[in-house]
Formats: C-alpha cells, structure tokens, sequence
C-alpha cells in the first residue's frame, strides 16, 4: 500500500576527541545539530529528532538544543526519542518543554520512555531521585509521566499565595508557560507490547523502538508491526478522539556514490541482532540497511514495520558532519521515497 510518511533524522548526538571524529567536542556536536536541521527543512524532511542519554557525550539537556532550533527554523518538527523519564522531575520539564513548543510555533514532538541501559548504576539516583516504596526505576518513570501528561494539559492545581509577589489570575494555578496542544504531540518510546498498550490507554502517541524485547523470536519488524497493531487498537479501545501518529526509525543508507560505499558497504548483509539486557531481558536489535536505491525499495517495501508506521526516523551518523548527513537525507529523499510513495 502506498502511503505519504513523514520522514525525519534521528541523531545519537556523538561526540568524541577521536581525530576522525567531525564531532570532537559537545560545542561541535549542539552547533552542527542546529546546522543540519536547517539544512534538513531547506531539503523537506519533516522533522529533526535527537536522542537523550545522560554521564554520556551525548544530548544530556535537550530542551536548549530545541530552542535554539525552533527559532532557527519556521517548519521542520523537533523533537526527542527519547528522553528517560527517570530523571525528569516533571513539572519543571512542563515549563521547558512548554517554553520550546512556544519558541518553535507548536512544532514539539516530544519523546519520553522510562529510558534504556544508561553509562552508570542507577544514574538517576545522582539526581536526587529514588523510587518510591514498593517501586522500581520503571514505575517511577511511568508515575513521573503520568504526572508530567496531568501537568501540561494546563488545569491549575497550586493554591496561590494570598499575599502573591505578583498579582495572580484567579483560582488555583497551573505552570507556566503553558502550551496549548502540546499534550498531543507527546510520544512513548515503547519496548514492549504491554508499554505500547499503557502508552495508548494515557492517549500518547508511539515511538516503537529498535531495541525491543524479543517477545516472540520474530524478526524485528514483524515484531513492531504486531506492537503497532495492537497499539492502535488500545487506542480505539480506550475512545481517544484523535488519530495517533507511530514512528519507527532505521539506519538507511542509499549507496549512491564511493564515499557510501566506503562508510555503508559492508553493511549490506546486516541482520537483526538478539542478546540480553542487564542479564533478564532478551531484547532484539533492528538490523541496518544500506544498499543502491532500487534494491533498497524491495528491502523496504518489506519491511511491516516501517510500512505500517506513519513516521520514519533515519538515524544519522552525526560524526561525519552536517555535509555528508544533508547528501544522506537527500539521497534518501531523492532517490527511495518517491518509488515508495512517500514523497
């Protein structure tokens, strides 16, 4: 079935002092960021995505970066995938993202999840935060999440100071600055079948992720096809009025010149990939595709997932710098998404 997709970058946000990095400092990597996605929207790509992890070099603080592209651009969604709920405390995380989405226009796509593996034991715990009792680090997240969808729907709940600084408006207080139609365009990164269900009951939209519990020894893709099946019928379920929007991402590379060649040949022959996770969790990783653009639409027009999502995330390799992803993009763009009907 053809199908218009929005199709936009994921970047890991990598940077390194490796001499072969384009990407050597966290300068770099926030400055080149804001580049691409300029570049991305002048291109048509619908949306400039950006993952989260933190004691990383990576993105730690999103909501700057997002900022900053919001006021750079005028169209192009930006958005996370995603950011680990674990460490968010959620009403202060209301006022930012609230702050974003006004800068941006209303262009926030916010992804959030309870997060993956991160660079240390219990990161969050540095913080400041635990679980409460009878919690895990999982339940905190989803309590934290559920606190953070009440919050931005923009109903006060703080009673005023009668004695105020600065005069207040009546009835109890909500925090600011709210943004209206933000709690639409908020995303679970789901791992699971029963997370997806959650997701679809809180009426969040979904970003299936590429590292997934393995639940059924499937291939990945037939695996996020049945998540995303059973995902949109919670959400019909549970009488939601709007249509939710399901993202997948994957790494696509058209070989289209000897420079592909040289960074992607080798991984033509990619597969799924299956190993554990903190040693209870058998989870399954999205194989990579990279190919000559014909050969590439048969592959895709295989793959369940990404056919039926109605977004696609190209992750992009951000270490090669804003010129070499812009050819990415394009390439893609130019030379897949029109065979397939996306474009």
């Amino acid at each position: 079935m053809r199908s218009v997709k929005k199709i936009g970058f994921l970047s890991f946000g990598h940077w390194s002092p490796n001499p072969h990095s384009g990407t050597r400092t966290a300068a770099d990597f926030l400055h080149q960021s804001m580049d691409l996605a300029v570049a991305a929207e002048e291109l048509g790509v619908d949306g400039a995505y950006f993952r989260v992890h933190h004691f990383a070099r990576q993105a730690g603080s999103p909501f700057p970066l997002l900022s900053a592209i919001g006021a750079r651009t005028s169209k192009i969604e930006i958005g996370t995938g995603v950011i680990d709920m674990r460490y968010e405390n959620p009403l202060y995380m209301a006022e930012e993202a609230g702050a974003a989405d006004l800068i941006s226009g209303g262009r926030l796509q916010l992804g959030i999840s309870r997060g993956s593996p991160e660079q240390v034991i219990d990161g969050w715990r540095y913080f400041g935060y635990a679980p409460a009792e009878g919690e895990n680090a999982a339940d905190m997240a989803r309590r934290r999440t559920e606190t953070f969808l009440k919050v931005i729907e923009g109903e006060g709940f703080a009673q005023p100071n009668p004695r105020p600084m600065f005069a207040n408006p009546p009835g109890l207080l909500r925090v600011e600055p709210h943004s209206e139609g933000l709690s639409d365009r908020i995303w679970w990164g789901s791992g699971s079948n029963a997370t997806a269900v959650w997701a679809a009951k809180l009426g969040m939209n979904l970003q299936s992720s590429t590292l997934k519990d393995d639940e059924t020894g499937e291939p990945l893709h037939v695996q996020q096809r049945k998540q995303i099946e059973t995902y949109r019928e919670a959400y019909r379920a549970a009488g939601h009025a709007r249509t939710p929007r399901v993202s997948v991402s994957r790494s696509i590379f058209a070989l289209t010149n000897d420079l592909d060649r040289a960074y992607f040949g080798h991984d033509r022959e990619s597969r799924d990939q299956v190993g554990m996770i903190d040693d209870t969790t058998r989870a399954i990783f999205g194989r990579s595709y990279a190919a000559e653009p014909d050969t590439l639409v048969k592959l895709l027009r295989e793959d369940e997932a990404v056919q039926a999502a109605d977004t696609l995330l190209l992750t992009v390799p951000n270490q090669l710098g804003v010129a070499y992803n812009t050819h990415v993009l394009e390439s893609i763009l130019t030379h897949v998404a029109p065979q397939l009907g996306w474009r």
